[in-house]
């Protein structure tokens, strides 16, 4: 039976029904005489859970659709590999074993299918319900993004600076949605930042290292303790002074250029957080330029990346910073500068092989 036809004999039942409960009540008759003359009597309150109504509604009401599919109770196990939502409390889905679960139903190779999901951090292999997300999916994508909001948002812990030793200064930015708007006041220390740095810094070292929340307070918590000490003592096994570390906060990358024409160092280190992407909001990057000044681009510096635990590992970047450093002192270049120069190098070593 079609829907149409199915509400047609619910409105007939209900309409039946009233007919027979204004039937039922006292002065429903047409009589003529002092019935007529005397005003009607206001009809009760019309109940649809009368007798005469509700046993055809009832009756209408069990009669199932031609076709219809029989709804899973309860208590029915979900279907195998279902990805599907666990009862009525959703569970978390940022937990690695609900991110990792296909949400494809009968995959035609599912080792294939698992295969491609472990080897990307992107969403694929998450399915569909006709032209939509499924739920799981779309919970997941709106907790990722709801991390990586925060870690934009949140400021980086001051116990973790006080415990790396960290004073603080600013930018010309005042907060954090000017942060995101004005892009270049973070590439300038506020006055109250220079004037800090001319009275705390140790002038003229060969490294400065510099720590700042970038656009993930998340990214320098989950790996700024971890690398730090690398750094540090790398720097020291190679004989290399290094100035006195601080934080930025509101920090954007050209601000090296600036930091050092106060202090004055042949190599700036600065640990900063990257723009997170959804579920990956712990991703840091150390970029690193060789007596940056005003005026100097991305051209002029180099980055190591993806830092954090399913990328680039802390203390294997710490190592190779070190490494990089040294190279940058050595040829007293960074950036393309530097990629030439070891170019150069390179094939020269090869041509006097060569010969």
């Amino acid at each position: 039976m079609s829907s149409p036809d199915r509400l047609d004999l619910i409105i007939d039942a209900v309409v039946a029904g009233l007919r027979g409960t204004l039937a039922d009540q006292p002065g429903s008759g047409t009589g003529s005489g002092t019935a007529a003359a005397s005003p009607p009597p206001a009809p009760p309150p019309l109940s649809v859970s009368a007798p005469s109504v509700s046993a055809p509604l009832t009756q209408v009401m069990k009669r199932p659709e031609a076709g219809s599919v029989k709804t899973p109770a309860a208590t029915d196990p979900p279907a195998a590999g279902s990805a599907g939502v666990d009862g009525p409390d959703v569970t978390d889905p940022t937990a690695e074993a609900r991110r990792a679960l296909p949400g494809v139903n009968d995959p035609r190779d599912p080792r294939a299918l698992e295969a491609l999901m472990g080897s990307t951090c992107a969403r694929i292999g998450v399915g569909r319900a006709g032209p939509r997300y499924r739920t799981p999916a779309l919970l997941l994508f709106q907790a990722d993004h709801a991390v990586a909001k925060d870690a934009i948002y949140r400021s980086v812990d001051q116990r973790l600076l006080d415990e790396l030793g960290l004073f603080t200064v600013k930018t010309r930015v005042a907060d954090k949605e000017e942060y995101l708007l004005r892009p270049d006041l973070g590439r300038l220390l506020s006055d109250e930042g220079r004037q800090t740095l001319q009275e705390r810094c140790v002038k003229g070292p060969k490294v400065q290292v510099v720590v700042g929340d970038g656009l993930s307070a998340a990214a320098i918590e989950a790996n700024a303790a971890r690398m730090m000490p690398v750094l540090m003592h790398g720097f020291a096994e190679a004989g290399l002074a290094t100035g006195t570390p601080f934080f930025v906060e509101f920090a954007r990358v050209g601000l090296m250029n600036d930091i050092n024409s106060i202090v004055g160092a042949d190599v700036i280190v600065y640990l900063i957080g990257e723009r997170p992407g959804l579920g990956r909001a712990t991703s840091m990057s150390v970029y690193l330029g060789y007596k940056p000044a005003p005026g100097l681009t991305d051209a002029d510096r180099d980055v190591v990346c993806n830092i954090f635990d399913g990328g680039t590992n802390p203390l294997e970047a710490g190592a190779y910073v070190v490494q990089l450093v040294r190279q940058m002192i050595s040829h007293q270049a960074s950036g393309v500068k530097l990629k030439l120069a070891t170019m150069g190098q390179a094939v020269g070593a090869n041509e006097g092989r060569a010969g």
